[in-house]
């Protein structure tokens, strides 16, 4: 059982894990890059470790080093977050060549998962269903593919077999724009993954994007914590998750074989730890296995606001050897959970990332309020990595008062240095479609427009509150004192009780 662990990440999610590491009394180590020496996880940490220059290649993507300095400092986990290491097979076999607990799943069910045609063949053998697709058929040359797609049937998706985050990924709608698709992807694939092989899938038409929580011991024990709303996405990067599903909603039929359908995905591979199942839906509840990622989420947080749960203590758990702390019955879902990636780039210069130093935060509390961040005033955002800033987490009792929490919530929230996609949340919170709960993977590309939507936003309130930004900055102005040495050149209080004894 080990009581050091190496949290092999940055950012958001390095500070999570090290809190849930803190909480279970084990001593914390952070790696960090040149670019990284001042971030909040390499201060909240009990020993912080250099790997090296800014780029991921020569940092964070180093696993020799990543092991080398868990060897060194006596730590005997280590804990990939996501991205980065998170989904490699051999980062996790290395660790346990070199005698370290990988907090996450076997090589093998990472592996598995991994490749995505290999996965859907697997899942699809356990009586999981799958988008109709090449499944079965890895490594096809192109001749091949454009003599299946007819059969698969238009339009459909190029997809990466190796990796995902929409890298590799091509719509087509013709056989005769297909070849130059495929070049295309596979080029992309192979720069991304080191992998160029592709394989078609079936384009499901007004699909939704929902994905089940995972758990599993090394005991045989697997549960699901209840399903999560991905669809709101841009260029297959997700903007905003909910917990439960809007389209799911009171349908407790379609929840529990969904769920059961995750189950058995997982057991198909013999997981261990957390993961996710992804699906699509389609208009009429129909729901066919998209791909498992076999790690810690993003949005895993909107799934702890409404089960209690907290999900990375159980990951630790379970790589420690004990049992799940919780049996599918004994899962609750209470409530409804939003949480809004707050990214560092411009939503009105089509999502262009912004680098700069933060020179201010206000950030939003009150009830149901939850903000998981790896950023302070002072902190640069760099274009080495990701521009996620933080996540905003909101629950409430109901769907409706989550939505209108996340709109006040997001109101509060003022960041100052860099552009944020504050602004592309907010419209979306006013959104009719997001609130009853219409909308679909390709709503944000296809109807949507954030310069529509804030020319329909009423102008009064942020004039109002830019006056009551001032008005506060000038009172806070007027508040502001020098502090100077008393002239009896000691504390009123030291004086007053001098004066006591004298007197008695």
């Amino acid at each position: 059982m080990f009581t050091k662990i190496l949290i092999a990440n940055r950012g958001e999610i390095a500070v999570r894990i090290l809190r849930a590491c803190r909480e279970l009394g084990l001593e914390t180590v952070a790696v960090y890059s040149e670019a990284d020496r001042q971030s909040l996880h390499v201060r909240y940490a009990d020993e912080a470790y250099l790997l090296g220059p800014a780029p991921a290649r020569d940092s964070y993507l180093r696993g020799d080093k990543i092991i080398d300095i868990a060897r060194k400092c006596g730590a005997t986990a280590i804990h990939p977050g996501y991205g980065f290491l998170a989904e490699r097979a051999d980062f996790a076999a290395a660790c346990a060549d070199a005698g370290l607990v990988f907090v996450g799943p076997r090589p093998e069910s990472i592996a598995a998962m991994g490749d995505k045609a290999r996965a859907r063949e697997t899942v699809a053998r356990a009586g999981v269903p799958v988008v109709p697709g090449t499944e079965g058929a890895a490594g096809l040359r192109d001749e091949e593919l454009l003599a299946l797609a007819p059969q698969i049937g238009f339009p459909l998706l190029i997809k990466a077999a190796a990796g995902g985050g929409g890298k590799g990924m091509r719509e087509v709608n013709s056989l005769e724009e297909m070849p130059a698709l495929l070049q295309a992807a596979r080029r992309e694939a192979e720069s991304s993954f080191g992998d160029g092989n592709v394989y078609l899938e079936k384009l499901v038409e007004g699909a939704r994007h929902i994905e089940f929580q995972i758990l599993a011991d090394h005991h045989g024990n697997v549960i699901h914590l209840g399903e999560r709303e991905c669809s709101l996405q841009r260029r297959h990067q997700k903007l905003l998750e909910e917990a439960p599903s809007p389209f799911v909603g009171d349908n407790e039929d379609l929840r529990a074989r969904m769920g059961k359908m995750a189950v058995e995905a997982a057991r198909a591979v013999d997981y261990r730890n957390a993961g996710t199942v992804e699906f699509l839906v389609d208009k009429d509840g129909n729901f066919f296995f998209l791909e498992m990622n076999t790690r810690l989420q993003v949005e895993h947080p909107v799934t702890e606001m409404v089960t209690g749960i907290d999900i990375v203590a159980e990951q630790v758990r379970i790589a420690r050897g004990r049992q799940l702390s919780y049996r599918q019955e004994e899962v609750r879902r209470i409530g409804a959970a939003i949480e809004c990636r707050i990214n560092a780039e411009n939503p009105y210069e089509n999502f262009m990332p912004s680098t700069g130093v933060i020179t201010h935060i206000l950030s939003p509390t009150g009830p149901g309020v939850r903000i998981d961040t790896g950023v302070y005033p002072g902190f640069e955002i760099t274009p080495y990595y990701d521009p996620m800033i933080a996540k905003l987490i909101v629950w409430g009792e109901t769907r409706g008062q989550a939505i209108l929490r996340t709109r006040r919530a997001l109101e509060e929230y003022k960041i100052v240095g860099v552009h944020t996609n504050i602004p592309f949340h907010q419209t979306m919170m006013d959104s009719h479609r997001f609130m009853g709960g219409q909308y679909d993977t390709r709503f944000v590309e296809e109807r949507y427009s954030i310069h529509e939507a804030a020319e329909n936003r009423e102008t009064f309130p942020h004039i109002a509150a830019i006056m009551a930004t001032l008005v506060a900055h000038q009172q806070m102005e007027k508040r502001a004192q020098v502090v100077r040495r008393n002239e009896r050149d000691t504390s009123n209080w030291k004086w007053f009780g001098r004066w006591e004894r004298m007197r008695g």
